[in-house]
């Protein structure tokens, strides 16, 4: 009972803690942890690499491409931190299983695992008869992926009474903005299922986070030229993603979706008018039309997550 007691008030503790840790001069409560960061070759998991790191843990990088987590993990070691990289295509079942089997090996335990790889594509249902796997390389990374990696990582967090995962998902999943059809069904089976396993796991000491963000400027979202010069930098990301990592919420939202949410529920139709008309203000990019050559193709920025 002391215990759940404990776990209840856990958050607001930790962040009267990071507010009063100017003055108490107390370290990160992530400082000496293992903190795995997928997606981390670019984007708000690079970001968060060197945030995550500058707190004190110890970065543990996956992404596809070997090179670009070297130049991270590289980084990182020259302001002071620790990395280790870990390429690996996510996508790939085996390779996951085998991932998760090389960290416990290497480093005993995990201690908070960012599921922040992924694929955005943005595209109208009237483009996208003949694409069915957009669909099924969109549920792929952001769902199958990352299911697969935290069951795998779950067995010892909860033998050891301790642990953490978040989850970036997208404000869309309270929006459900039009042309993101595949895009936000993925990361709303994400938030649905992260919100399940956080009440299976809650009296072991695993916890969830998921992170609603809206608009964040990376390359994922360079295609759609309605977005250019708008969002939060992958560093202003990073630093809600760090907050989230020391205070474990279980949901950080923004007031748009919040709002979005509500009005959704009290008059569905009203919402559905007014999303219907954003659709025809805003048509598909160049990217998402067929007969553009190379930019015609499904848009997918190697292991690297940014919010729609």
């Amino acid at each position: 009972m002391i215990r759940g007691a404990a776990r209840l008030l856990s958050t607001p503790v930790a962040r009267l803690d990071r507010l009063t840790r100017p003055l108490t001069g107390r370290p990160s409560p992530l400082r000496g942890t293992h903190v795995v960061i997928t997606g981390a070759s670019s984007g708000i998991g690079e970001a968060t690499a060197y945030a995550a790191a500058a707190a004190g843990a110890h970065v543990l990088l996956v992404a596809r491409r070997a090179d670009e987590l070297e130049r991270v993990a590289g980084r990182v070691r020259e302001r002071g931190g620790l990395a280790t990289t870990y390429p690996c295509d996510l996508t790939d079942g085996a390779a996951v299983d085998a991932l998760v089997a090389r960290l416990l090996t290497e480093h005993g335990h995990v201690d908070h695992l960012v599921n922040n790889a992924g694929r955005s594509i943005r595209r109208s249902l009237a483009l996208s008869g003949d694409r069915f796997h957009d669909v099924e390389r969109t549920m792929a990374i952001n769902f199958l992926a990352p299911v697969r990696l935290t069951m795998g990582l779950l067995p010892s967090m909860r033998e050891r009474g301790s642990g953490h995962v978040v989850n970036i998902v997208t404000w869309g999943v309270q929006l459900k903005a039009p042309k993101f059809s595949a895009y936000i069904a993925s990361k709303t089976a994400l938030d649905a299922w992260s919100r399940v396993a956080g009440r299976e796991t809650w009296g072991d000491g695993v916890t969830f986070t998921s992170m609603r963000f809206g608009l964040v400027e990376t390359a994922m979202t360079a295609p759609t030229e309605a977005y250019a010069g708008r969002g939060a930098s992958p560093e202003q990301a990073a630093a809600r993603v760090v907050r989230a990592l020391e205070e474990r919420p279980v949901l950080v939202s923004t007031l748009a979706g919040n709002l979005g949410e509500v009005l959704n529920l009290l008059a569905p139709r009203l919402t559905d008018v007014l999303f219907a008309r954003a659709d025809q203000m805003f048509p598909d990019s160049a990217a998402a039309r067929p007969g553009e050559g190379e930019a015609a193709k499904v848009h997918r920025v190697p292991d690297e997550a940014g919010a729609t």
